[in-house]
C-alpha cells in the first residue's frame, strides 16, 4: 500500500463502526514498530508526530521516515502531526511530506478556533492533506484540566470549520499510567446527534478502559490516540535490554530488542481500536 490521508482511512472508519489507531512516533524504533504491528494485524495505521517528538527530531526528517515506512507498508499508512499549535506548524508539517495535521485550538475561543481552523482546512485541503481539529479541551492527568465539549459547540464547529475529524473531551485524558478515565456517554451521544457525519476522535487512549475503547470503537468514534502505554512498554524493553548484559554498548544491538515487545503491544492496542471482533 502507500501513504494515505487521514480521510481515507476514518471514513471507511466511521461506515464500519470501526476505529483506527493514531500512534505516538518519538523514533525510528516506534515507528517500525507500529508498521509492523498494523501489517500483522492487516489494519491501516496512523503514525504521529506529536510536540516532544518534534522538538527532538526535525519533521523533514519524520516526514521521510513515515514516507519511507509507507512505501514499503502493505497497508494504508497516515502521517500525521499531532498537536500543531499554528498555522505554520501545519504548513511546515505539509511540505515534509505529512497527509494529515492537527490544528490544536481548543484553548482559543470558539470563533478564533472555528476561524483559524478554516484557514488551515483551506490550504491543507488544497494540498491534499486532511485537517483535525479539537474542540473543548483534553486536559493532561495531574496536570491541566479538561474543558468538556459542548454539543452545541461541536454542531457549529462541523458546519463551519472545514475540520475533516474533531477530538472531543468526554472524560479522557492525556498521560494516564492505568485504565482510569471515567467516559460520559451521554455527552458522547449528544455530540454524535449533534454532528452525525463527522468522525471523532479521542485523544489519551491508554487511560480508557479496554472494555470502553472497544465499545467506543462501535460508535462514531473513529481514532484513537495512543502513546502512553507504547512508551511504557519500550521502556520496560529498553531496560531488560541494557540489564541483559551491562558490558553491552552497541545502541543498534541494544535498541533493536525494544522492536519486538513494542510490535506486540502496538498489535494489542490496534486490536482494541478495532472493537470486539
Amino acid at each position: 500500500m502507500t501513504l494515505v490521508s487521514l480521510t481515507d482511512v476514518l471514513r471507511p472508519a466511521l461506515a464500519g463502526r470501526t476505529a483506527v489507531a493514531g500512534l505516538v512516533v518519538l523514533g525510528w524504533e516506534d515507528a517500525l514498530a507500529f508498521v509492523a504491528a498494523a501489517e500483522a494485524e492487516g489494519a491501516p495505521v496512523i503514525l504521529q508526530a506529536g510536540p516532544g517528538c518534534r522538538a527532538y527530531t526535525p519533521l523533514p526528517v519524520l516526514g521521510a521516515m513515515f514516507r519511507t515506512l509507507a512505501a514499503q507498508a502493505s497497508v494504508p499508512v497516515v502521517a500525521h502531526l499531532d498537536h500543531g499549535q499554528t498555522a505554520d506548524d501545519c504548513a511546515r508539517a505539509i511540505d515534509a511530506g505529512f497527509t494529515s495535521v492537527m490544528f490544536d485550538g481548543s484553548r482559543l475561543p470558539l470563533d478564533e478556533n472555528i476561524a483559524r481552523t478554516a484557514d488551515i482546512a483551506a490550504f491543507s485541503h488544497a494540498a491534499g492533506v486532511s485537517v483535525e481539529a479539537e474542540l473543548g479541551h483534553v486536559g493532561t492527568a495531574g496536570g491541566r484540566a479538561s474543558r468538556q465539549t459542548d454539543p452545541a459547540e461541536a454542531a457549529r464547529f462541523a458546519a463551519e470549520s472545514g475540520a475533516d475529524a474533531l477530538a472531543i473531551a468526554i472524560g479522557n485524558l492525556h498521560l494516564q499510567q492505568g485504565p482510569d478515565a471515567v467516559i460520559d456517554w451521554p455527552a458522547l451521544r449528544a455530540i454524535e446527534a449533534a454532528c452525525p457525519d463527522l468522525p471523532l476522535v479521542l485523544h489519551g487512549g491508554s487511560g480508557i478502559p479496554l472494555a470502553d475503547r472497544q465499545a467506543l470503537a462501535a460508535t462514531q468514534v473513529c481514532k484513537f490516540n495512543i502513546g502512553t502505554e507504547l512508551r511504557m512498554a519500550f521502556g520496560a524493553a529498553l531496560r531488560q535490554a541494557v540489564n541483559r548484559d551491562p558490558a553491552r554498548f552497541d545502541r543498534i544491538a541494544i535498541l533493536s530488542e525494544t522492536i519486538p515487545p513494542l510490535t506486540d503491544a502496538a498489535r494489542a492496542a490496534i486490536r482494541s481500536c478495532r472493537g470486539p471482533r
